[in-house]
């Protein structure tokens, strides 16, 4: 029982920080554009790893 005096108040903390990363997030901007970096995601201009000559 004396477990949960320290295992509450942790929990809520982990909670509140979460909650403020995430309208941190929102605030600066993360989640404006999600079709836009899908289609970065898709369409990325990388080089493969392993030259095709090569083999």
């Amino acid at each position: 029982m004396t477990s949960l005096v320290y295992l509450v108040p942790l929990a809520i903390g982990i909670c509140i920080v979460g909650l403020l990363a995430f309208f941190w997030t929102v605030k600066s901007g993360q989640y404006e554009d999600p079709q836009g970096d899908a289609a970065r995601m898709l369409y990325s201009e990388d080089k493969p790893i392993v030259d095709e000559d090569d083999l």
